[in-house]
């Protein structure tokens, strides 16, 4: 998850890759947010399941979202 905002920073300031990790982890949180699932009863395909366990183990080892300090 992203470390603390400095939300007196400007979006101008940030780097595209920072604002990405921003908008990727909003939108992650409004989705757990709403507590329902529209894809129930859909399988993912095998490639965007890779590409989340991937996007997880990254975020857990830091590797992802912006750090504070």
């Amino acid at each position: 998850m992203i470390a603390q905002i400095d939300k007196g920073r400007n979006v101008s300031d940030l780097t595209v890759g920072e604002l990405v990790e921003i908008i990727e982890e909003i939108v992650e949180r409004k989705i757990c947010e709403l507590g329902f699932d529209p894809d129930e009863g859909h399988e993912l395909k095998p490639e965007i399941i890779e590409r989340l366990k991937k996007s997880f183990a990254e975020t857990e080892s830091g590797k992802r979202g912006i750090r504070s300090g």
